[in-house]
């Protein structure tokens, strides 16, 4: 795909828990095309340490109104730089970087799409995609406790929520990989996408139950073009740059020990 070097204006700034915002953004012209599961390299202006683009996954696209949205975890000097910028400020962004998740292209597909912590940004406009095109989705999303647990008016806008709390304030109490829907329901294919034992635990889950799966991987990516290699992931097809041959990979793929 095409990619391109944008000044998008930030739209709103809003605060959805103690660490997260959701910033939107939007442009004079039509925003481009953007796949569910890619993701945009962000300058980060006015911090002196922060010398390096910060990745941030497009959590979804709203055409109406020409917004692009991110939803952005404020935990380092970069990304609480980000989340203090103010309406009518000028972000430079360079996208859509990476490969996204596979689309559904029957009927008879049952799609799980798992996430957990900030990792469930990609999976609502993958939600919203699949339900733009009659394709049903159902989450299932995990979080330390229910405050945790972020944007689920929207997700329940395009298809099924189940809910896992590791306290048990809200949903079944455990990790997503302990929920019962796991063994009410056969799904044909699961995306997923959160912290790292997650995605293993799920992926471990999906190859005993013989499912494709694929995860977004959240290596570090400093350029997003391949060119520094400093997010290289060991595959079977050798060492492949996770922001120009993924984020996105099938287990298949991945050397995981799960």
């Amino acid at each position: 795909m095409k990619k391109y070097l944008l000044d998008l204006r930030v739209k709103s700034v809003e605060q959805i828990h103690q660490r997260y915002v959701l910033i939107r953004l939007t442009d004079e012209q039509p925003l481009p095309e953007m796949l569910p599961g890619q993701f945009v390299e962000i300058r980060v202006d006015g911090s002196p340490s922060t010398f390096l683009r910060r990745p941030i996954s497009i959590n979804f696209i709203d055409r109406e109104h020409n917004e692009l949205w991110l939803l952005v975890a404020a935990v380092g000097e970069g990304t609480k730089k980000l989340a203090q910028l103010q309406p009518g400020a000028l972000l430079n962004c360079l996208l859509p970087l990476g490969n996204g998740f596979t689309m559904p292209s029957s009927s008879d597909e049952n799609i799980l799409l798992v996430g957990g912590g900030v990792g469930v940004a990609p999976l609502l406009y993958m939600g919203a995609e699949m339900a733009a095109r009659g394709f049903a989705p159902t989450f299932l999303l995990g979080a330390r406790t229910a405050k945790d647990l972020l944007m689920l008016d929207n997700f329940k806008k395009f298809g099924r929520v189940y809910v896992t709390t590791e306290d048990g304030s809200e949903g079944e109490k455990g990790f997503v990989t302990n929920h019962s829907l796991l063994q009410k329901e056969s799904f044909s294919r699961i995306a997923t996408c959160g912290p790292t034992p997650m995605m293993k635990a799920v992926a471990a889950f999906a190859r005993k139950a013989d499912v494709e799966c694929e995860v977004s991987l959240e290596n570090l990516m400093a350029c997003g073009l391949g060119a520094c290699l400093c997010c290289v992931e060991k595959t079977t097809e050798g060492n492949l740059c996770v922001c120009k041959d993924g984020p996105v990979f099938n287990i298949r793929k991945l050397l995981w020990q799960v």
